[in-house]
């Protein structure tokens, strides 16, 4: 566990076929069930202090406490998964730290020397933020903020997840709003 942000919740792996992704990690791996939403709603989307508008497909699915998040870029827009595809890598792509002190832990984490990269909001408290990689080459960090509907929905699969008998591997993202 990190002395500094509590554990890591989430493995973040870049995929050229998230559906080849999901069957793989559930029919090889057993896990599952997955929550696939075919376009991601990110707000506030920042690269490199320049507004994007990214289109990218998100599953995911927990093994016990751990999140397993697949990512498919589905337009070019600069982003931190498409420079991981384009140094010709697939996989681990970074790690997430997920939090309820998001302003608190962002600004510890700055003034320990970590830069933003990338950054954004899926629904209410759902900010996150990508660490520039000058820390650690390869892997870069995510700070998440898990509250509301975001944290909600993250419980929830972490729960469906627990005794799953494999049957239904694949299924829509909740509506956030719902949640």
């Amino acid at each position: 566990m990190s002395n500094l942000l509590g554990p890591i919740r989430q493995l973040g792996i870049v995929v050229d076929d998230i559906e080849a992704g999901m069957k793989h990690w559930s029919d090889t791996m057993g896990v599952g069930p997955w929550f696939y939403n075919p376009q991601v709603p990110i707000v506030d989307y920042i690269y490199d202090g320049h507004s994007y508008e990214p289109h990218n497909s998100v599953a995911l699915a927990n093994s016990g406490e751990m999140q397993v998040e697949l990512i498919q870029t589905r337009n070019d827009v600069p982003s931190m998964y498409r420079d991981f595809m384009q140094k010709g890598l697939r996989g681990l792509q970074h790690v997430a730290f997920w939090t309820t002190r998001f302003d608190d832990d962002l600004a510890m984490m700055e003034a320990r020397g970590f830069t933003v990269k990338m950054s954004g909001c899926v629904g209410e408290n759902g900010r996150f933020v990508y660490f520039e990689q000058e820390h650690h080459p390869g892997t870069c960090i995510e700070l998440s903020e898990v509250m509301g509907p975001k944290g909600r929905m993250f419980e929830m699969i972490r729960a469906e997840s627990v005794g799953w008998d494999g049957k239904d591997p694949v299924r829509p993202f909740p509506d956030l709003s719902a949640i």
